[in-house]
C-alpha cells in the first residue's frame, strides 16, 4: 500500500516539474510570449502568451501558463513586448482587379490637376498618335483643386491621342477620343454630359462608356494571373491582413482562389461575393431557377475560400455625381460633375419591386443579401425592399448587408436595427471625400455621413473595409486599403485635408479594432472561427510595431505589421521578432 501511495506521489511530481503535458494533445506547434495580446473576445481582455496547435489557437494567458505547452518540438517566438491583434479581416476589397491593375507600368500617385496633366503629357511622349492613354481608376474630385480637369485642359496636352479618366460610374474623356470612337455632333446620348451651349464638357456616365472604341487587349494567362494574385494577397499580409471579403466576382473568380489553395500559395483566407447571375428584371421564378443552377450558396466552401453574398448594384458612385441621393444633388454639383438639371437625385439602377424579388429568391435559396448603394436615396430604397421581404420571411439572422451606404439617418437606422442589417463601410471614404461632398452638399446632409458612433450605439454591426480596387501600396492605392490609417480615420475623425466634421461621431480604439476583426468574422458567419484569439479559432494573428491600445491617436495610421500568422504559419516577417 506504502509503495502504491510513494509510486502516486512520484508520478504527480514528475508531472509538475514537466509542465503538466501529460498527453502529447497539449504540446503546442509553437508558442509566442512576453507580448500584449489584445484578444478581442467578449471582454476584450488582454493576455501576455498564445499557444498555437494544429493551425489553431490552443490557449491564451499568462507566459507561465502558456510555456506549460511546450515541449521539446515546440517553437518559440519572444514577442519582446510587442501587441499582437487578431488577424485584420478586410471587409471589401477587389483583389484580383487590384492585382493586375500595375502590371504594365505603375500608375502615379496623383493629387492636383498639374500633376494630371504633367502625366498625361508625359505618356503621350511615349505613346505613339491615336495610342489611348487611360486612368484605370481615377477620381479627380479627390484632386487638390476638388475640380475636374476642363476638357481644353485634357486636349491642351493631349491633342492627337485619346484620353479616358475611368471613374468607373462616371468618367472623362478628351475630345480626340470622341473622334477616335466615332462619336460626333449633336452628342444626344443622355452619358455625354454638355454645357449650357450643348458642348461636351469631357464627362461621361457609365452608359456612355460602351461607345468608346478601346484598343483590344491582351488576356492575361492562368498563370499570370494567379501569379499577380498571389503578389496581391502577400501585400495585404504586409499590414496584418490574414482574411479578405472579395467584392463582386462569379464562379471564376472561386476558380482562380481555389488554384491558389492547390497550389499551397494562398494566404488569406477568402469570403467571395457572387454578382447576381440573372437580371433584376427577371420574374422570381426565374431568379430562383438562376440560383438554383449555380449550384452553390453562402457559406460554401471551406475553411480557406467560401461562398459569400448574393450582391447587385443599386446605384452610380458618390464621386462621379451618379450616387442616388434622397435630395437632388444641388447647384455645387454643376461645376463638379457637370449636372444641370435642378431635379437629379442620380442614377438607380433598379426599383423597389425588383429588389424585393431579388432579396426574396436570396433568402429562400440560403443567400446572404447584399448591395452596392453610395447614397441615402438607394439606401431607403434597399432598406424598404428588406423590410417588404421580412414581412413574408424573417431576416434578422440572414445578416444581410449594405455595402457603403454612406449617409444613414437616424431612421435608417432604426430600420437597419430592427431588421438586424449590417453596415459594410469604408472609412477611406470619409478620409478623402468628405471635404469634397460638404463643399457640394452642404453640412445638413453630412451630418448623416459616415455617423459610426449612432450606429455602434444602436448595436449595428459595422464591417470594416476598403473598396481597394487599384494600385498595389497600401497607402496610396485607389482606395487606401491600409486598415491602421483605417482605424485611425474613425478614431480622429480627420480627414486627409486635416478637417474634421461632426467629431461626436468618433468611436474609440476597442470599436474601431472590432470593426476590423470580430465583426466582419460576424459578417461571413465565422465568428465562431476567426475574429479573436480565443482557443480553437484559427491562429491568424499580426504582431505590431506599435501599442495599439496606448500609442498616441495621430501614431496609430503609422503603425507597422512585425509579423503575421495565417493559420498558425508565418507568412509575413521583418525580422525584428
Amino acid at each position: 500500500m506504502c509503495t502504491h501511495i510513494i509510486r502516486f506521489l512520484a508520478i504527480i511530481y514528475l508531472l509538475i516539474i514537466t509542465g503538466c503535458k501529460s498527453t502529447n494533445k497539449d504540446v503546442a506547434d509553437t508558442i509566442l510570449v512576453n507580448g500584449k495580446i489584445i484578444t478581442v473576445d467578449q471582454v476584450f481582455s488582454i493576455q501576455e502568451a498564445l499557444a498555437v496547435k494544429n493551425g489553431r489557437i490552443l490557449a491564451a494567458g499568462s507566459n507561465d501558463m502558456i510555456n506549460t505547452y511546450s515541449g521539446s518540438s515546440t517553437a518559440k517566438i519572444d514577442l519582446h513586448g510587442h501587441t499582437v491583434i487578431p488577424g485584420i479581416i478586410e471587409g471589401h476589397v477587389h483583389p484580383v482587379q487590384a492585382s493586375q491593375s500595375e502590371l504594365n507600368q505603375e500608375i502615379p500617385d496623383i493629387h492636383s490637376i498639374p500633376q494630371l496633366l504633367s502625366w498625361i503629357y508625359q505618356e503621350v511622349q511615349n505613346r505613339k498618335e491615336g495610342e489611348w492613354i487611360i486612368h484605370p481608376k481615377f477620381f479627380s474630385t479627390r484632386m487638390q483643386e476638388m475640380r475636374s480637369p476642363t476638357i481644353e485642359e485634357l486636349n491642351s496636352v493631349a491633342p492627337h491621342n485619346p484620353v479616358f479618366l475611368n471613374g468607373t460610374y462616371g468618367g472623362i474623356v478628351n475630345s480626340y477620343a470622341f473622334y477616335y470612337s466615332g462619336i460626333t455632333s449633336p452628342f444626344e446620348h443622355p452619358g455625354i454630359l454638355k454645357d449650357k451651349n450643348g458642348k461636351p464638357t469631357g464627362f461621361i456616365r457609365n452608359s456612355a462608356f460602351r461607345l468608346l472604341k478601346f484598343d483590344s487587349k491582351k488576356s492575361l494567362s492562368d498563370s499570370a494571373t494567379i501569379a499577380a494574385l498571389k503578389v496581391m494577397l502577400h501585400q495585404y499580409n504586409q499590414v496584418g491582413i490574414t482574411s479578405i471579403c472579395s467584392g463582386l466576382g462569379t464562379s471564376e473568380t472561386m476558380k482562380l482562389f481555389r488554384m491558389l489553395q492547390d497550389n499551397g500559395d494562398l494566404t488569406t483566407r477568402v469570403f467571395q461575393n457572387i454578382q447576381i447571375p440573372f437580371s433584376p428584371h427577371a420574374s422570381l421564378d426565374e431568379m430562383r431557377e438562376s440560383l438554383q443552377a449555380l449550384g452553390y450558396k453562402t457559406g460554401d466552401g471551406d475553411e480557406w475560400v467560401k461562398v459569400g453574398a448574393l450582391k447587385t448594384l443599386i446605384d452610380g458612385g458618390i464621386l462621379t455625381g451618379t450616387a442616388f441621393l434622397r435630395e437632388p444633388w444641388g447647384i455645387n454639383s454643376k461645376d463638379i460633375y457637370s449636372i444641370t438639371d435642378p431635379s437629379y437625385r442620380g442614377i438607380l439602377n433598379m426599383s423597389k419591386d425588383e429588389l424585393v424579388r431579388m432579396v426574396t429568391a436570396a433568402a429562400e435559396s440560403g443567400w446572404k443579401f447584399t448591395a452596392h448603394v453610395t447614397g441615402g436615396g438607394g439606401v431607403d430604397t434597399l432598406l424598404a425592399a428588406y423590410q417588404t421581404v421580412n414581412r413574408s420571411i424573417p431576416i434578422h439572422e440572414k445578416r444581410f448587408s449594405i455595402i457603403h451606404g454612406n449617409f444613414f439617418t437616424p431612421g435608417s437606422i432604426q430600420i437597419m436595427k430592427e431588421l438586424g442589417v449590417y453596415a459594410d463601410m469604408q472609412p477611406a471614404w470619409y478620409y478623402k471625400d468628405t471635404d469634397l461632398l460638404n463643399r457640394v452638399l452642404g453640412q445638413e446632409r453630412i451630418r448623416t455621413f459616415h455617423p459610426y458612433r449612432s450606429l455602434f450605439e444602436e448595436g449595428i454591426i459595422v464591417n470594416g473595409g476598403s473598396d481597394h480596387m487599384v494600385k498595389l501600396d497600401s497607402y496610396t492605392s485607389i482606395n487606401p486599403y491600409n486598415p491602421f490609417l483605417g482605424m485611425w480615420t474613425v478614431i480622429t475623425r480627420e480627414t486627409e485635408r486635416g478637417t474634421q466634421f461632426f467629431p461626436e461621431q468618433a468611436i474609440n480604439r476597442e470599436q474601431a479594432l472590432r470593426m476590423y476583426t470580430i465583426n466582419n468574422a460576424l459578417a461571413s458567419f465565422e465568428e465562431d472561427r476567426k475574429g479573436s484569439l480565443e482557443p480553437g479559432k484559427y491562429a491568424d494573428l499580426a504582431v505590431l510595431s506599435l501599442d495599439y491600445l496606448t500609442c498616441p491617436a495621430g501614431s496609430i495610421k503609422d503603425i507597422q505589421v512585425v509579423m503575421t500568422m495565417v493559420d498558425g504559419k508565418i507568412v509575413y516577417q521583418t525580422g525584428i521578432l
